[in-house]
C-alpha cells in the first residue's frame, strides 16, 4: 500500500504530468466527487435562503476542482495512452458521469437554483452570474430533474451506459488505427516528396523496421493519398482508412463499432423521448443558436443546392483530365487526391509540397504568436522547465499589454504511437476567481504534424497552417476569457454551432499576404514568400470549393437526420441513411464496403452528435466576423480590440448572436458563407483541356 501523495489532488499551478499515474485516477476522482456530494449536502441542508454567493459560487469552485483533477487524465488518454491509463480512465469517467446523473436530478438543488432565480438579488448580479444561473436551471431540465420514477433511474442508467459505449467506439477507432501497417517497397515510392518518404521511413524505424512503412496516421494517408502513382498502394490505403473499426476490410470485425452506432443511436434517442423531445436533434438544439430541426435541415439544403452544379462540373473536369492525362480511365474515390493534385498543378502550376519549406513550424508559430500580440493584444512566452507528458511538448505563459500573466497553453504538435488523429483544443484549467484570487485559464493545444528529421524542421503545408490556426483560435476564445465562472467562461456555455466562429476566424489569416509575411520564409534561406507563389496559392484556394462543401453536407446531412429520424423499431439503419443523404447531395459515390461512419468519431464519442452542421453555421459567421478586418485593415488596432471584447472576452455569458451584433453592428448576412468558398454568383469552373 504505498502513501505517496495523489498528484492528482495536489493543488498547483499546473499538473505534475510525470508524477501522475494510473493507479491514481480513481482515487482522487472518488475522493473530489465524495467531497463534492458532502458539499450539496451541506448546501442543500441550510435553511438560509440562497443568494449567489451561497449557492451558486460554492458549486462553481467544486466544479472548476472536478476539472482540475479530470482534465489531464482526458488530455492523457488522446495523447498518451496505454492499457492500464485507459482502463482507469473508463472506470472514472463512469463515476463522473454517475455523479453529474445524480446531480442533474437533485430536486433540493434544482429548487434552491430556481430560488437564487426568483431571489429580489438576482437582477443585481451581473450577466454572467445571470447566465449561470439561467443555464443551471436549464441543465437541470435536461437532466431529467422533473421525471418520476422509474423514468428517472432509466435516464441515469442511459447516462452511465452512453459514457462507457461512447469511450469504447473511440478506443476502438484509435486501436484500428494502430493496428495496421504496411511495408512500401522503393518502387512504390514512385511520386512521393521526400517529406512523406520521410515519415513512412520514421514510421518504420519506430516499430523497428528497416526500409519504410505505411501506417494510417492523418499525415500518411493523405501524403499517399495525394501524391503515390502506384494507384494499388493508393487502394490498398484508402480501404484499410475508410473501413476502419468496421465489419469491412482487412481487420474485418476486429475492432467493428456497428454494434455500438446502433446501441449509441437508441440510447440518445430514449433520453431525449424521456425528456419529451421528438429526437435527439431536438433535444441537441435547445442549447444552440439554431432553433429547430427544419431550420437546419433548411441551412445545409440550401447551401447543397447553390453548391452542387459547382462540384458536379468540378468532378466531370477532374474526370477528363484524368482520363486524358494519367490514363485513370475509372476514376475512382482512391485516386480523387492524386488526380486533383495533378489538375492543381497543371492549372495553377501550384502545389503544397512546393509551398511547404515556407512554413517550417517553428516560424509558423513564432508568426503566430505576433499576430496575437499585434492584433489581439496578448503575448505569448514559452515557460522552460514545465512537467509534460513528452519531450516534444511546450509551455507558453499568455501574458496581457501590461506583463501580467494571464493564462497558459500547452503545445504538443507530433503525431506518435498511442495518440489519437486529428487536431483538437481542451481545456486543462479553467478559470475562476476565488477567496484565494483568479485561477487562470490554461489550455491543451494538440495537433499531429509529421515530426522533424535530422536535417529539417516539420515543414507544414498550407492546411496544416490553416489547421493550426484554426486551433489556436479556439485557444484564444479559452485564455483570453474575462468571465472567470467555469461554466460560462472561455469556450464554455458558448452555443455548440457557435463555438467554431473564433477557431474558423483565424483561419482567414492564413490567406492575408500581410501575416503570411510574418512568418512564411524558406527555412534553409530564410527567403519570404515569393509572390508568384502565393498569387497560385491564392488562385487555388477555392480549388474544388464545391467538391469540399458537399463533402461537408454530406457529413452534416447524414449526421443530422441520423439522429433526427432514429426510430427504435426499425433500428439504426446508418448505412441505408448514408445512402439516402448521398443520393440526395453527395457527387462523389464510394465503393459499397466503404465504412466512414465507423470512424466518425465526431459524432459517435466527440460531442458533435446532431451538430456537425455547426462547422459550416459558425463558418458563416466567421466569414462575417473577418469581412470586418478585411474593410478596416488587417491588422486594425481598433478592431482587434472590439473582436476581443464583444466576441472572445465575453465566453458563453451571452447569447452568441447578441456578442456578433455587438461587434458586428448588425446580424450575420448568409452570403458570407458563399463568398468564403469562392461560389457567390460562381460560375461552374471550364472544363480542363
Amino acid at each position: 500500500m504505498t502513501t505517496a501523495p495523489n498528484a492528482l489532488l495536489a493543488d498547483g499551478e499546473l499538473p505534475a504530468f510525470s508524477a501522475i499515474t494510473p493507479e491514481q485516477v480513481v482515487p482522487a476522482v472518488e475522493k473530489t466527487l465524495a467531497d463534492y456530494q458532502s458539499l450539496v449536502d451541506q448546501l442543500t441542508a441550510s435553511p438560509v435562503d440562497p443568494t449567489f454567493d451561497m449557492l451558486i459560487a460554492p458549486l462553481e469552485r467544486m466544479e472548476e476542482r472536478l476539472g482540475r483533477v479530470f482534465a489531464p487524465v482526458s488530455h492523457l488518454h488522446g495523447v498518451n495512452d496505454s492499457p492500464a491509463l485507459r482502463e482507469a480512465y473508463s472506470e472514472a469517467l463512469e463515476k463522473i458521469t454517475e455523479h453529474g446523473s445524480v446531480l442533474g436530478q437533485n430536486r433540493e438543488l434544482y429548487q434552491a437554483v430556481r430560488a437564487v432565480r426568483d431571489g429580489v438579488g438576482f437582477s443585481a448580479l451581473d450577466r454572467a452570474q445571470q447566465t449561470l444561473v439561467d443555464d443551471s436551471l436549464r441543465d437541470f431540465e435536461l437532466s431529467g430533474v422533473a421525471l418520476e420514477e422509474p423514468a428517472r433511474s432509466r435516464f441515469r442508467e442511459i447516462q452511465n451506459e452512453l459514457s462507457r459505449v461512447e469511450t469504447e467506439f473511440e478506443e476502438a477507432v484509435l486501436d484500428a488505427t494502430d493496428a495496421w501497417t504496411r511495408p512500401v517497397t522503393e518502387a512504390e515510392l514512385a511520386g512521393l516528396p521526400d517529406s512523406a518518404r520521410t515519415m513512412l521511413a520514421q514510421a518504420a524505424n519506430s516499430r523497428r523496421q528497416d526500409g519504410f512503412l505505411a501506417t494510417l496516421k492523418g499525415p500518411v494517408v493523405q501524403a499517399i493519398l495525394t501524391y503515390a502513382d502506384d494507384r494499388e498502394l493508393r487502394k490498398t490505403l484508402y480501404s484499410a482508412y475508410n473501413t476502419r473499426a468496421s465489419d469491412q476490410g482487412p481487420d474485418a470485425n476486429r475492432f467493428d463499432n456497428s454494434e455500438r452506432i446502433g446501441r449509441i443511436l437508441a440510447l440518445r434517442h430514449e433520453a431525449a423521448q424521456l425528456l419529451g423531445f421528438e429526437s435527439s436533434a431536438a433535444l441537441s438544439l435547445v442549447d444552440k443558436m439554431a432553433s429547430s430541426p427544419d431550420r437546419v435541415l433548411g441551412f445545409l439544403r440550401e447551401l447543397a443546392d447553390k453548391a452542387r452544379p459547382v462540384a458536379r462540373a468540378e468532378l466531370q473536369a477532374l474526370r477528363e483530365f484524368a482520363a486524358s492525362e494519367l490514363g485513370i480511365a475509372n476514376l475512382q474515390p482512391w485516386d480523387i487526391g492524386y488526380a486533383s493534385e495533378k489538375l492543381r498543378e497543371r492549372r495553377y502550376d501550384f502545389s503544397e509540397e512546393a509551398i511547404k519549406p515556407y512554413f517550417p513550424l517553428p516560424k509558423v508559430m513564432a508568426g503566430l504568436f505576433a499576430l496575437a500580440e499585434r492584433v489581439l493584444g496578448a503575448k505569448l512566452v514559452e515557460r522552460h522547465g514545465v512537467d509534460t507528458w513528452h519531450p516534444d511538448v511546450q509551455f507558453f505563459d499568455v501574458l496581457d499589454g501590461n506583463g501580467s500573466i494571464i493564462a497558459g497553453v500547452y503545445l504538443d504538435h507530433f503525431t506518435r504511437e498511442g495518440k489519437r488523429g486529428g487536431a483538437w483544443m481542451d481545456v486543462c484549467r479553467a478559470p475562476l476567481l476565488d477567496d484565494d484570487g483568479k485561477r487562470l485559464p490554461i489550455a491543451f493545444l494538440t495537433c499531429n504534424f509529421p515530426p522533424p528529421s535530422n536535417d529539417k524542421p516539420s515543414l507544414l503545408t498550407h492546411n496544416d497552417v490553416l489547421t493550426l490556426f484554426h486551433e489556436f483560435g479556439h485557444g484564444l476564445h479559452h485564455l483570453l476569457t474575462e468571465v472567470h465562472w467555469p461554466s460560462v467562461g472561455g469556450i464554455n456555455g458558448v452555443e455548440w454551432d457557435a463555438v467554431e466562429l473564433p477557431s474558423q476566424f483565424m483561419e482567414n489569416f492564413g490567406w492575408q499576404r500581410e501575416a503570411l509575411d510574418g512568418f512564411a520564409r524558406h527555412y534553409q534561406t530564410d527567403q519570404p514568400l515569393p509572390d508568384d507563389l502565393f498569387q497560385k496559392m491564392l488562385a487555388a484556394r477555392h480549388f474544388h470549393a464545391g467538391l469540399f462543401l458537399m463533402r461537408q453536407l454530406e457529413f452534416a446531412l447524414f449526421d443530422f437526420r441520423l439522429h433526427h429520424e432514429f426510430d427504435p423499431q426499425r433500428g439504426a439503419r446508418t448505412l441505408d441513411l448514408l445512402e439516402e443523404v448521398r443520393q440526395e447531395v453527395a457527387v462523389v459515390f464510394p465503393p459499397e464496403w466503404h465504412r466512414f461512419p465507423h470512424a466518425f468519431t465526431h459524432i459517435f464519442s466527440g460531442g458533435y452528435s446532431a451538430g456537425y452542421y455547426s462547422y459550416l453555421w459558425a463558418e458563416l459567421l466567421s466569414a462575417d466576423a473577418f469581412a470586418a478586418f478585411e474593410e478596416a485593415g488587417v491588422f486594425d488596432p481598433a478592431t482587434g480590440a472590439r473582436y476581443r471584447r464583444e466576441i472572445l472576452a465575453v465566453g458563453g455569458s451571452r447569447p452568441a448572436l447578441e456578442s456578433f451584433i455587438a461587434f458586428r453592428g448588425r446580424e450575420p448576412q448568409p452570403e458570407a458563407l458563399l463568398r468564403s468558398h469562392g461560389l457567390l454568383a460562381a460560375e461552374p469552373p471550364a472544363h480542363a483541356a
